[in-house]
């Protein structure tokens, strides 16, 4: 089973129907209980990181994220999930995130269209690992989001996407991945790209 987790923000139903498309079992749920009995995690969210901190820790969930980090589950952050994984944002300030990698959360530049959203591609590295099986080296995903992260660690970066900068649009760490664009809205590579990540 793969609990997808429920604080408030985001389309998490999408999320489940995709999960459902590609072969998994997935339950949407704020329950700690629920997250600490489930085979694998996501985490997925739409906003800002201060609101989705404070939505974590007010429903109590922080310690079971950090629980099924530790026990070696396979856990996925999407979009603001993604960035809920790093150590701190500059919107709305210095806001603190889980953590649970090395890095940022910076706004894009005024140089280019902000939110970025829309259709972009990606560039697979040679630390894309088993998450992009299967994955074009240069497929287009869906992006929406006006902060993107910078990771201390580059090698935690399987893929990235240029707008503007160069940023990372996908990480894999040991059992921890985070994709910044919807992989539910992504199409055939999306779906894929689930899949791979059910049959970890």
């Amino acid at each position: 089973m793969i609990a997808i987790i429920d604080y408030g923000m985001g389309n998490l139903r999408s999320v489940q129907k995709a999960m459902e498309k590609v072969g998994g079992q997935a339950i949407v749920t704020h329950k700690p209980e629920d997250i600490l009995n489930a085979a694998k995690v996501v985490l997925p969210g739409v906003g800002a990181m201060a609101p989705a901190m404070e939505q974590l820790q007010s429903l109590g969930l922080i310690d079971s994220i950090n629980k099924s980090i530790a026990e070696k589950k396979p856990f996925l952050g999407i979009c603001l999930g993604y960035q809920l994984l790093f150590e701190s944002s500059n919107e709305g300030g210095n806001v603190k995130g889980l953590g649970l990698l090395k890095g940022t959360v910076e706004r894009f530049s005024n140089d280019v269209k902000v939110p970025h959203m829309g259709w972009n591609q990606l560039q697979l590295t040679d630390r894309a690992g088993v998450l992009f099986n299967n994955i074009d080296p240069q497929a287009c995903v869906y992006f929406c989001h006006s902060y993107f992260v910078r990771p201390k660690d580059g090698n935690v970066v399987a893929t990235t996407t240029d707008y503007g900068v160069e940023f990372a649009s996908a990480v894999c760490h040991n059992n921890i991945f985070g994709v910044q664009f919807h992989p539910e809205k992504s199409q055939t590579t999306g779906l894929t790209i689930l899949k791979n990540f059910i049959n970890l």
